[in-house]
């Protein structure tokens, strides 16, 4: 009976012949494929693990050796990608609770059009914001001097969990672009300062301000474009004088009007510099510029000791040495700085009772080092003094008249 059914064949309404033993014949197909399938891919993955696991000469015979390669390089790739995303999250986290808005407020007179039977003016108020960094948990913050140089400004400091204070400056740099104020706190969070001298181009950094005076604690990221940029530097809208700034650390990390005062961080979450110019938006993108923490680190200390920022003080007013200024004034060399001065402005080359007038330097000599140390195109004369205190004793070297001479300089604290 059962062999009767196998080979049974039925004819439906439609007149199709069917049979019972086909839908089983299909099933076993499907079977035998999937079965071929997973074979192939299981002796796949073992046939590339024993290859892999063969010595380079047989995996180059084989073909695979390349395809090893580019495996290994794409993992890395992604495995240093995550990496530095992850380092950036986490400096982020690390560093903002300690950087600070800083706020301005002032009263300025301004013409008023509109005032007919008054005296065409009016007293409208001035806002404006810059950035900071805790660097003491009482209170102490970094910023910079173009931020709060205003005398007749009110100044008032937010951190990044909402808190508001009044802010006093404590201290104003007279030969960096370099503050630091004070306010009434206790128990913030502070950041934690790295060295500048072994920053390498092409590093990743991570840029935190209140950029445009208003977007607290915005992050931005890029890298160490250059080291050791100069530049003179003027802030338009804080209305200050230009100053010559050297030594710059040169990012591409975007740095915004408002971002001054902030920090510039490694990914250890290490302060590196602090973020202080870029370059105008009209001819530029992405050349921002940074003091290196290392030369503002003596300013700090010196406020942590005597609530100021004490620098050494040499007394003379002098200009780079160019071919060109060489060769239009006839000089000796075309090196060093120059004493001079600019008698229409009352500047004088040497200042009476000065520790350079005291020494004996006269308008026209070129110095040329400060303690065997050159001075002139790769080191100015203010940068090298910088790192002196007052009262030490140093050695300058100098031309005159194609001399060359030394005197010992005895420095002095410069006055504000």
């Amino acid at each position: 009976m059962k062999k009767l059914f196998q080979n049974l064949r039925i004819v439906d309404k439609s007149g199709i012949e069917k049979s019972f033993e086909a839908p089983r014949r299909k099933q076993l197909s499907v079977v035998v494929i999937i079965l071929c399938f997973v074979v192939s891919i299981f002796g796949g993955v073992i046939g590339m693990v024993l290859a892999t696991a063969a010595p380079d000469n047989v995996q180059k015979w084989l073909g695979i050796y390349q395809v090893k390669n580019f495996i290994n390089d794409t993992i890395k790739t992604e495995k240093v990608v995550v990496q530095e995303e992850s380092a950036t999250v986490d400096v982020v986290k690390d560093v903002s609770p300690a950087v600070v808005s800083i706020l301005y407020t002032k009263n300025v007179t301004v013409s008023d059009p509109f005032d007919l039977y008054g005296q065409g003016q009016k007293v409208i108020e001035e806002q404006g914001g810059g950035t900071g960094f805790v660097i003491t948990s009482d209170g102490l913050i970094v910023t910079n001097k173009h931020v709060v140089s205003d005398e007749n400004a009110k100044y008032t400091v937010i951190t990044a969990n909402g808190d508001t204070y009044d802010a006093e400056v404590l201290a104003l740099d007279p030969t960096l672009d370099l503050a630091v104020v004070k306010i009434d706190a206790k128990g913030l969070s502070v950041v934690k300062l790295g060295s500048s001298k072994d920053v390498k181009v092409g590093q990743k950094v991570v840029a935190i301000g209140n950029s445009l005076g208003e977007f607290q604690n915005s992050v931005t990221v890029g890298v160490i474009s250059a080291t050791g940029r100069k530049l003179v530097s003027s802030d338009i809208a804080y209305g200050q004088d230009a100053t010559e700034l050297e030594g710059l650390l040169q990012t591409d990390a975007a740095i915004n009007l408002g971002n001054s005062g902030g920090p510039l961080v490694n990914l250890r979450g290490q302060v590196i510099g602090i973020n202080t110019a870029t370059a105008a938006k009209s001819q530029a993108e992405g050349i921002g510029f940074a003091i290196p923490i290392d030369v503002a680190k003596n300013a700090i200390e010196s406020v942590k000791k005597t609530g100021k920022i004490v620098r050494p003080y040499l007394g003379v007013n002098t200009v780079e040495v160019t071919k060109e200024i060489a060769d239009l004034n006839k000089l000796p060399i075309s090196d060093g700085f120059l004493v001079t001065g600019d008698t229409k402005k009352g500047i004088p080359a040497v200042v009476s009772g000065s520790p350079a007038d005291k020494a004996g330097l006269r308008e026209g000599d070129i110095i040329t080092e400060v303690n065997g140390e050159k001075v002139g195109h790769s080191l100015s004369l203010i940068a090298a003094i910088r790192d002196y205190a007052p009262d030490d004793t140093i050695e300058l070297v100098f031309n005159r008249g194609g001399d060359s001479k030394s005197i010992k300089v005895n420095l002095t604290e410069r006055p504000e």
